[in-house]
């Protein structure tokens, strides 16, 4: 057989398999992940979730680079991404999204629990972002409040409430402000105390011992989330009620938590990816807020504090862990 005839051969066996010589394999789309937790956790499979219902499988329609890293690294983590170029970065997080948009205003940038989008400069409106960030937000200032009467109700005699706080994200910074309302108009004496590294925790807890408060609030970002355990130890053994954001944090032994629901979040930040890969501008879709709320209170913790949940809002919870 000449070398003509078994080029010929193989050609047509090519094109009858579908292929044809000299093909290049379709290139799917490349999402960046940008985050300070690691994927295996209970939101990011939410956002997995969200984007196979949309019918985008990793490894199949759509390819995921991932870079986790702590605060400090975000900004090189970033800055990695827009090297790759990548289609779309996803940085669910105030930390995840401000060194995202440090990096680059020309990439697509989706968000999934910023507290002030407007305030902290990633968007210049809900219904009209501009600019390439949009997603969802959590509304953490706006239900600081509502976490201070939940612990005012729970403790009538509350006077003296600690709150842990990263002042090195600006959400935080805005909470921190919007905050102090609230807490006069129920006649609260506010404790700040600061945290910005994993390092901080063990002074922190030595403040928080010299200034004995009735309870505790900790405003939710990456940091906090991943030391929640450590904080939900420490305030039982202080006998400090304690309210979170997170229903994690319940689950690890904190009195209460009220948010919305991260995991929620994450899987409808999963239409805004998909939406964006089919064309649409970021700038254009507006920033949603959250739909589901999570009420969590964990009585075993109640009786460790030596306190009773009134029925009324027990009737209220969404988890109750006995």
């Amino acid at each position: 057989m000449t070398t003509r005839r078994r080029f010929a051969l193989a050609a047509a066996a090519l094109l009858a398999a579908g292929g044809r010589v000299g093909a290049q394999p379709a290139k799917i789309p490349r999402i960046g992940v940008l985050r300070t937790a690691p994927r295996g956790d209970r939101q990011f499979q939410g956002f997995l979730l969200g984007l196979r219902e949309l019918g985008h499988v990793e490894g199949k329609t759509i390819a995921i680079d991932y870079r986790q890293g702590e605060a400090a690294k975000l900004d090189t983590l970033a800055r990695d991404l827009v090297a790759q170029r990548v289609d779309l970065i996803f940085a669910p997080t105030p930390p995840d999204a401000q060194a995202a948009k440090r990096a680059t205003d020309a990439i697509p940038i989706v968000i999934a629990v910023v507290g002030d989008v407007i305030g902290t400069g990633l968007a210049a409106s809900l219904a009209r972002p501009g600019g390439n960030v949009t997603g969802l937000t959590a509304l953490g200032s706006n239900l600081s409040g509502k976490r201070l009467e939940l612990l005012k109700e729970i403790k009538p005699g509350l006077s003296r409430v600690a709150v842990l706080w990263n002042p090195g994200i600006p959400d935080k910074v805005i909470e921190w402000k919007e905050i102090q309302g609230p807490a006069n108009a129920m006649k609260l004496e506010l404790l700040s105390v600061e945290v910005r590294s994993p390092q901080d925790f063990e002074p922190a807890f030595e403040a928080l011992r010299g200034l004995r408060p009735d309870g505790l609030i900790a405003l939710g970002e990456p940091l906090v989330f991943v030391q929640r355990r450590r904080i939900a130890d420490f305030a039982l053994q202080g006998r400090v009620a304690t309210v979170f954001n997170w229903r994690e944090a319940v689950e690890d032994g904190a009195l209460i938590a009220y948010g919305p629901d991260i995991a929620d979040l994450y899987r409808r930040a999963a239409l805004y990816v998909d939406k964006i890969l089919r064309g649409a501008k970021p700038g254009d879709l507006p920033i949603e807020e959250p739909t589901r709320f999570d009420f969590v209170v964990n009585l075993k913790t109640a009786r460790a504090l030596g306190l009773t949940i009134p029925q009324t809002l027990l009737a209220r919870a969404d988890k109750v862990i006995e």
